[in-house]
């Protein structure tokens, strides 16, 4: 999965691809991939379809959020700068108390690591997934 990351992270683009058509050969090959591997864990064949779905949309939602922030942000864009304005203007949105969660995790926001945030998010599905053994 991690590959895959770094794959998106070195081209984001390619979130902009996968997401234009999910059914694409790339998509399917991924699909099956992980599907496979589940079923190497032991999943039950019963879950593996909702476990593998699990797992891919995580994997194309950051690939989408990386097109969408190269599209935003734009060569050269400073990444923490960039996040600060963004958990800054949060309470511009609506007032203080609109965005609680925001506001106790803004600073986490603008200088967190994009892959440890994906790998902790594959960690925490694998962790559910786990339970269905």
């Amino acid at each position: 999965m991690l590959d895959v990351f770094d794959v998106f992270d070195a081209h984001p683009w390619v979130g902009t691809q996968l997401a234009a058509e999910p059914w694409q050969p790339a998509v399917l090959r991924v699909f099956d991939r992980v599907g496979t591997l589940l079923d190497a864990l032991g999943v039950p064949a019963s879950a593996q379809f909702d476990a593998t779905s699990t797992l891919v949309h995580h994997v194309l939602g950051v690939a989408g959020q990386y097109a969408a922030a190269a599209r935003l942000a734009g060569p050269g864009t400073d990444r923490s700068a960039f996040l600060g304005a963004v958990a800054t203007r949060r309470t511009t949105q609506g007032g203080a108390d609109a965005f609680p969660f925001l506001d106790r995790v803004a600073t986490t926001f603008a200088d967190h690591d994009d892959r440890a945030q994906f790998r902790a998010g594959v960690d925490v599905i694998l962790a559910g997934i786990a339970t269905l053994r």
